[in-house]
């Protein structure tokens, strides 16, 4: 009996009737003391329970805790001096008198411009202004220091933040690679820690943006208590295309100078100042595929001038890239009803030939606000229609192209400032940013506001915002 006992850690009534029971016992005895040893089993296991179920919370509390939460504390958006901009008339008219293309080339840059959904007040930096335009290294810097300086500057300041207390910097700018870096740059001006993680990305094309708030998201992850900045912009200086090919020519049209810089953290403290909290954050490279791989392509024409070249596979592209993100993205974010309707719609067409369209998910129930690339007034027309979105939905990005031009990685960030001064974002609103690259990229990011947000508050658009919406023709008036 002492061996059977110490097998069973538990001190039970039964071991110790049976160890200290005379020879003969009864078996009503024998009954009342089973029964006494199941009762107490029973609260042991109970007990057992119980302390299973508190090691596992605290487990997956633990497990949670490691990936703190990443909070936009605030963004700030180059807003280009009025002398800088460059109306349609005035595009026309640099380019005649510098006799840099032949009228044809002209002609045909003057109807896509007129086309291309670009109001009168986006700008060009002062080097694009010359005859030539003088697109070499320096003015180039330049225009660099001139877009990130300045919105670094204001972000600081407007929080009254250090910059020795930034512990993380990450830039992007995608054709124009210094050295130094765009970083080193932002170190040196403002004094930054030695001992600051700095990484400056390039090549990435317009959707750099989000991939620069996706690195440092991954690296506040491991870095706790950090602060870190990310400055998003794209030299036009140098960009400018010389030569015939039209599919090069469009990015003449399209792209304007600007730039933002935005504040991240996973500091609770933050918490209470911050605007948004990172909710999700979907990557989508559709490089393996030649065509989508080759449909933004800088390359050199026969003549040697160097240019970007836009496929008219683009759309196509980028809608295949943007299915691809949405497979990702709206099980995590769409209500359970939509998914539903989504998965009977693709039964449907499997098994009965008459059922062709596939329900497009209603992301306004996901979703209050929409900040697409301003990539050019068709790619917001077509996610318009295959998203199933209203004018007002798009708003945003159509103000954006008209007042900025494309702007390139800044661009949704520019649309997200048109909300706030709209005083549209709302505590507890959700924010869905799609941002299209070179590559071929297609990245989405969901932020929750968090704060309540003042429409007084200063920021790029404050200056002209009682005069937007605009109604914006399918062809401009020059």
């Amino acid at each position: 009996m002492e061996f059977f006992g110490n097998l069973l850690p538990i001190d039970l009534p039964i071991i110790r009737f049976i160890q200290e029971a005379p020879c003969s016992v009864s078996c009503k005895d024998l009954l009342v003391a089973c029964s006494s040893t199941a009762t107490e089993t029973i609260c042991s296991l109970n007990h057992l329970l119980l302390l299973v179920a508190i090691a596992l919370t605290i487990a997956i509390y633990c497990f949670f805790s490691k990936f703190s939460s990443i909070y936009l504390v605030d963004f700030s958006c180059y807003l280009p001096p009025d002398h800088l901009r460059v109306p349609t008339a005035h595009f026309i008219e640099h380019f005649t008198v510098g006799a840099q293309f032949g009228p044809e080339t002209l002609d045909f840059q003057v109807k896509i411009g007129k086309r291309s959904g670009i109001g009168c007040e986006a700008a060009v930096p002062p080097a694009v202004h010359e005859l030539p335009p003088n697109g070499a290294l320096k003015p180039t810097q330049e225009e660099t220091e001139m877009v990130i300086f300045t919105v670094v500057k204001d972000l600081l300041s407007k929080h009254n933040l250090n910059p020795k207390s930034i512990d993380i910097l990450v830039s992007n700018c995608s054709i124009f690679c210094s050295t130094p870096s765009i970083a080193a740059k932002i170190i040196n001006k403002f004094g930054f820690r030695s001992n600051v993680k700095s990484v400056n990305l390039s090549g990435m094309g317009c959707s750099a943006g989000l991939l620069s708030i996706s690195l440092a998201k991954d690296l506040l992850r491991v870095h706790k208590n950090s602060i870190a900045l990310v400055l998003s912009m794209e030299a036009v200086t140098p960009n400018g295309y010389q030569g015939t090919i039209k599919s090069m020519l469009l990015a003449n049209a399209l792209f304007r100078m600007g730039g933002v810089a935005v504040l991240l953290s996973n500091r609770k403290h933050d918490k209470n100042k911050a605007k948004y909290k990172l909710q999700h954050l979907v990557r989508t490279h559709m490089g393996s595929n030649d065509q989508a791989y080759q449909s933004v392509f800088q390359e050199t024409d026969e003549a040697g001038h160097v240019g970007v070249s836009l496929s008219r596979a683009l759309l196509q592209v980028a809608g295949n890239a943007l299915k691809t993100n949405i497979s990702c993205l709206g099980p995590v974010v769409l209500p359970y009803s939509e998914q539903i309707l989504y998965a009977w719609s693709l039964l449907c067409r499997k098994f009965w030939t008459g059922q062709k369209e596939i329900y497009v998910p209603n992301f306004k129930k996901a979703f209050e606000h929409f900040c697409i690339h301003a990539g050019g007034k068709a790619v917001i027309d077509a996610l318009e229609d295959n998203l199933h979105l209203s004018k007002e939905d798009t708003e945003a990005s159509r103000m954006t192209l008209y007042r900025f031009g494309n702007t390139s990685s800044s661009s949704i960030w520019y649309e997200l400032c048109y909300l706030e001064a709209k005083g549209r974002v709302k505590k507890g609103d959700q924010v869905w940013q799609i941002a299209f690259g070179s590559g071929f990229k297609c990245n989405s990011a969901v932020w929750k506001c968090i704060s309540t947000i003042s429409h007084n508050e200063r920021n790029a658009w404050s200056d002209r915002i009682h005069l937007y919406p605009v109604e914006i023709p399918d062809v401009l008036d020059i």
